[in-house]
């Protein structure tokens, strides 16, 4: 079986990225379709497979201007010559479902989200872009919608990395989506003795504005906790000027600093409303709880009272009630790491086997039965028992 893996864009390692890994160890064989390619700043496990680029990847400055381009991506899919192909995987943030499948191979879409700066997100990304591209927006995200309704009947399958992306899909396309939540590498992280935690609170991941990281950081400020933040991103600069005495903005960090700080820290603050979101799993595989927003991914993988608590509102008073909760309360580190373990790489790749396996016998079945039917019609005496 020939198969071809599309993903939106290769300029990093985030979330969508580590859900291609696991794409790639499921297929070692498959090719990868993306429209903007740079290797040095992906796994080598995706550097293994052959990648083929779109036209959009030798468009001038494409590897940091590639959001720019996203009127073109739509031509960009539909040239890809994918007739060789059994099997089609895409893998949608960006612009990637729309490729043109031939009639025999089968088209599975797992969706990160249907593309959050033309629905649900559009007017806070209009709000924050510059008056040229805040004049230019609504009628590009017009034709970028219907080109992005249309292109969903290509899919024979959705599959949503969480129950609030199936309901956007649901929504915006009209279709069904079995959810699979995306692999975590929940064996990277491990908690720490209670001798070695801290006394601080820590906010991770990429600092930008609709993962509210200014109001987790005026919280603190009020509180006069600690809070240590670690991540890079559009808005590292603007939180950097917020922080107060009791808040430490240490920006991008290896690996290992962020392991440690997981591990160690009194809990993970999570103010935003995410998708999915792998952060709270990688605390809670850390062993240690997480304080979220009650809305989005993390009230699918955080177990309230359990693992972690919520808090119902973006405001720094509820932020501050949430904390003071959970000062009163006790929470297990072994309960915490054995509950992230459900969202582990290898529950998704079983899942995602299993599904696909389901698609392809149930193709093979309404074949049979219309090769069975187109019989009976040449003889209409024929009976098939």
């Amino acid at each position: 079986m020939k198969v071809a893996i599309i993903h939106y864009w290769l300029v990093g390692m985030r979330g969508g990225e580590k859900v291609l890994e696991a794409l790639c160890e499921m297929y070692p064989e498959a090719d990868i379709y993306t429209h903007v390619y740079v290797p040095e700043v992906v796994s080598e496990t995706i550097r293994k497979h052959r990648v083929v680029s779109t036209f959009i990847n030798r468009l001038p400055r494409a590897p940091r201007m590639y959001k720019t381009y996203l009127p073109l991506m739509p031509l960009a899919l539909e040239q890809l010559d994918l007739r060789d192909y059994d099997l089609i995987v895409s893998s949608e943030s960006g612009p990637a479902k729309g490729v043109i499948a031939p009639p025999h191979a089968l088209h599975v879409c797992y969706c990160h989200t249907p593309m959050r700066y033309i629905w649900n997100m559009f007017h806070d990304y209009r709000a924050s872009a510059g008056s040229l591209a805040r004049l230019a927006m609504p009628s590009l995200a017009h034709y970028l919608r219907l080109w992005d309704v249309a292109s969903a009947a290509r899919v024979d399958s959705f599959v949503a990395n969480s129950a609030t992306v199936a309901g956007r899909i649901r929504r915006y396309y009209g279709f069904d989506a079995n959810v699979i939540h995306p692999p975590v590498d929940t064996a990277a992280f491990s908690p720490c003795s209670s001798s070695e935690l801290g006394d601080y609170y820590l906010m991770a991941g990429e600092l930008v504005s609709y993962k509210r990281p200014d109001l987790a950081v005026r919280a603190f400020n009020e509180l006069k906790l600690k809070l240590v933040v670690i991540g890079g991103g559009e808005m590292l600069s603007e939180i950097r000027r917020l922080a107060g005495p009791t808040v430490s903005v240490l920006g991008p960090q290896p690996f290992e600093a962020l392991k440690h700080h997981y591990a160690r820290c009194r809990a993970l603050i999570f103010p935003g409303e995410e998708d999915f979101g792998m952060v709270p799993v990688e605390a809670m595989a850390s062993g240690r709880p997480v304080i979220a927003f009650g809305r989005g991914g993390a009230t699918e993988t955080v177990a309230n009272d359990l693992t972690g608590l919520f808090f119902d509102e973006q405001t720094i008073d509820a932020i501050s009630n949430s904390i003071a909760r959970f000062e009163r309360m006790t929470f297990e580190p072994e309960a915490i790491v054995a509950h992230a373990q459900q969202f582990g790489r290898e529950p998704f790749i079983r899942k995602m086997r299993s599904h696909i396996d389901f698609l392809f016998a149930q193709r093979a079945r309404s074949e049979t039965a219309k090769q069975g039917s187109a019989r009976h019609e040449l003889n209409p005496q024929l009976t098939v028992s």
